[in-house]
Order: structure tokens, then C-alpha cells, then sequence
């Protein structure tokens, strides 16, 4: 199921924050957006979850509008992980991962043994079945992150799209997230997640979408679209390459020079 963003327009009170945005993501790979402060990206991905209004434009599903779709339909399609690590009960860890299968259960219907099952594996795969019985107010900031993203993986979304996972993480549990998320669209979803490092993105993304002032910069394997020039251009710094592993990485190292 691929995520066509074709000429999306968003407006936020009397500003325009995306203009025309095309872009056809693919499952299977992970995409990072990326882009400088006010760039448009959290909006970008909100949109793509129908979070937002659009002023122009369509998001699809192949060919189905994501905001024309019946909300429970849609969010078994697209699951969404926030910028904030916060839950507003303070439930325990399994609760909370529970609440990922809402979209698949009838009205006033009790969890299903697949249901129960899903949530199993959410936990494992996140490293997160230590914490089931843990009030989630008592979890360090890594720990509530893996539950968050355990609570999307139960509901075995088609698109996950996360919107900075790597804010307030540590670069170890930064590393295990993004692990998580290659692994998860290795089985064949799609993963969309807004990047600020961009050394991270190189790392853990297939493709790279590159926006600023809501407009699309760059967009394609990553390879291709992060090199020297753009991330100069747009970010305003200078790299030097590294080797990671045999992989060719650019790393910023200071800001470019004006005039």
C-alpha cells in the first residue's frame, strides 16, 4: 500500500506551512523527512494521518483519500507516534500498549485472544514485556518511548509515521529506536519519521524527503539526495565524510561561511 502525497497544501490560521507537496512513499522502506526549524515537517506528517486540514491537495492510500476514510479504517492503516513521550493516565505499561488495538475491536467488544496476542508481540518486540505491570509514570524517558512505540506496533498499522522519536532520548536508546522502526518496515510496512540528526537519518532511512519553507528541496534514495551541496544549502553546514562500516557518511562539522 504505497502513501501518495500529491500537491498537498496546508494552511495553519492565514499561513501557508505546505505548499504543493508531491511525494509517493513506498512500504518496505523507511523515509526520513528532514529540514530545517519551521520547515513543515511535523505538519507534513500530520497531514499524511489526517491530524490536520488540508487546503489543497490529497493524501492517499493507493487510491483511497486518507481523509475521506472511515476513522476506524484509517487508523488500522496509519499509525501515529507523537513528538511527546507523555500519556495522560497513569496506567500501566500493558494498558497502554492495550490501547493500540482499539481500532480493531467492536463496540464494547472484549479484547479477542489475537488482540491479546498482538499486544504480546508489541511488548516483545520493544523490549517492553519487563515493564507490563509498571504505571507508566514511573518509567524513565527511554522506557515510556518503547512503550509509546510498542502501543503502535499493536495495532499493526500498514504506515507508521513518527513525528521526532529521537527527541529527549539518550544516543543509545536513539539507535534502538530507529533499529526498531528499519525492523518493522523490513516486514513490510511503510516508515515515515520526521529526523532532526541528520547523521541518523543516513543511517537508518532508505529514502530522504527534504522540505523547506513547506516546499519540497529533494526527494529520493538517500544516497542520492543528502549529499554535500544540498545539506549546505539547506541546513547551512559544512560535513566531512566518515566510514562507517564501508558505508560513506556525512557528518556536519561546523557551518558553512557566508559571504
Amino acid at each position: 500500500m504505497d502513501l501518495i502525497v500529491d500537491a498537498l497544501c496546508v494552511k495553519l490560521g492565514k499561513r501557508t506551512v505546505l505548499h504543493n507537496v508531491s511525494a509517493h512513499l513506498r512500504p518496505g522502506r523507511v523515509t526520513a523527512i528532514l529540514g530545517p526549524n519551521g520547515a513543515g515537517k511535523s505538519t507534513l506528517v500530520k497531514a499524511a494521518a489526517a491530524l490536520v486540514d488540508r487546503s489543497g491537495g490529497s493524501v492517499r492510500l493507493d487510491t483511497q483519500d486518507v481523509a475521506t476514510m472511515d476513522p476506524r479504517a484509517r487508523a488500522r492503516a496509519i499509525g501515529y507516534l507523537p513528538q511527546e513521550a507523555t500519556v495522560h493516565w497513569n496506567i500501566v505499561a500493558r494498558d497502554v500498549v492495550a490501547l493500540g488495538r482499539l481500532p480493531h475491536l467492536g463496540a464494547h467488544a472484549a479484547p479477542s485472544p489475537e488482540d491479546r496476542a498482538a499486544v504480546d508481540r508489541a511488548m516483545h518486540d520493544t523490549e517492553t514485556t519487563h515493564l507490563a505491570e509498571r504505571p507508566v509514570g514511573e518509567l524513565s524517558g527511554g522506557e515510556r518511548a518503547r512503550v509509546l512505540l510498542a502501543r503502535v506496533f499493536a495495532g499493526e498499522p500498514r504506515w507508521l509515521l513518527a513525528d521526532e522519536p529521537l527527541a529527549s532520548l539518550d544516543p543509545s536508546h536513539q539507535i534502538d529506536l530507529l533499529a526498531r522502526l528499519r525492523a518493522y518496515a523490513a516486514g513490510g510496512a511503510g516508515v515515515a519519521i520526521v529526523l532532526h540528526d541528520l547523521v541518523q537519518a543516513q543511517r537508518a532511512a532508505d529514502d530522504a524527503l527534504v522540505i523547506a519553507d513547506g516546499r519540497i528541496i529533494a526527494f529520493g534514495p538517500v544516497a542520492e539526495v543528502m549529499t554535500a551541496d544540498t545539506l549546505a544549502r539547506v541546513f547551512g553546514v559544512r560535513v566531512a565524510p566518515l566510514d562507517d562500516g564501508g558505508r560513506r557518511l556525512l557528518v556536519p562539522v561546523g557551518r558553512v561561511e557566508v559571504g
